[in-house]
């Protein structure tokens, strides 16, 4: 029973939470991200290289063939357009994370460079001053 708890207690910690949150929101961004590039950016991109989709190019190390068993076996390719196509993902990805991080960063700043107001001024100080201005009325 001592294990169980102890993994109750780890898993219900607020970093743990934190930590699962923040794969599923990064799982869903990636999936953005990834639809961002592969609708958004790599088409006009293969259109400015006459029509070619980053998918397609690779190079083909051995073409199918038909073994002697009948088998169809398929072309072995070096699929260096998927490489490309992930380096970009990548690189939107970090320059996403960056900005992100940099907006944070500003608006700590701002908190820290903002003066805190001053201290409200203890009751009997209040009262003090009201007494006064009352005596100040009365002469």
């Amino acid at each position: 029973m001592g294990l169980i708890k102890e993994f109750k207690e780890f898993a219900v910690r607020g970093n743990v939470v934190d930590l699962a949150v923040a794969v599923v929101i990064g799982g869903a961004f990636g999936r953005i991200v990834t639809s961002f590039v592969n609708d958004i950016i790599m088409p006009p991109i293969g259109v400015l290289l006459g029509g070619v989709d980053f998918k397609d190019l690779a190079v083909v190390l051995r073409e199918a063939y038909i073994s002697e068993g009948g088998e169809e076996m398929p072309p072995v390719l070096l699929s260096y357009g998927n490489f490309i196509q992930n380096v970009i993902d990548f690189v939107i990805i970090a320059f996403v994370i960056f900005l992100a991080i940099q907006g944070i960063n500003r608006m700590k700043k701002k908190k820290e460079e903002a003066p805190a107001p001053p201290p409200a001024p203890p009751k009997s100080e209040v009262l003090l001053e009201e007494i006064r201005d009352l005596l100040k009325k009365q002469q």
